[in-house]
């Protein structure tokens, strides 16, 4: 499939990624104005766009660009699954001229997506470290 890589969004692709997230029982009740914030705050995007610019596929990270870099919302399109665009985003974070010399990756996913993350040298296997985290009270 033929596509291309961008790193900002135009105002018409934000309102399509916004669409692709409605998709996701993880992110359905993303809105437009908070994933403006969002993507504002994200150190690295990562999308993938078709002939139309149109997004198709999206990712994006936050990082100190040393350490520690975390992915979050490794997402394709219903209409473009099973076409390799996920290994593409991956392949694309990975290679990331930025992110060069990070020590370690993070990424959140379900079970059934840790043989699909393995091909990146990730582990469920943390050893004693375990994941921590709280919901903000006032939300």
């Amino acid at each position: 499939m033929d596509c291309r890589v961008v790193a900002t969004l135009s105002e018409n692709q934000i309102l399509e990624l916004v669409d692709l997230y409605k998709n996701e029982f993880w992110s359905q009740k993303r809105t437009h104005q908070d994933v403006v914030k969002m993507l504002a705050g994200s150190d690295i995007i990562v999308a993938l766009v078709d002939e139309k610019e149109n997004i198709i596929a999206f990712t994006r990270v936050l990082t100190d660009f040393v350490y520690r870099a975390m992915i979050f919302d490794v997402i394709v399109k219903p209409s473009h699954r099973n076409m390799g665009l996920g290994a593409k985003l991956m392949n694309e974070v990975m290679n990331h001229p930025q992110l060069k010399s990070v020590e370690q990756f993070a990424v959140y996913c379900l079970p059934e997506m840790i043989p699909f993350y393995e091909r990146w040298g990730f582990t469920s296997d943390v050893g004693e470290i375990r994941l921590m985290y709280t919901k903000n009270p006032i939300l």
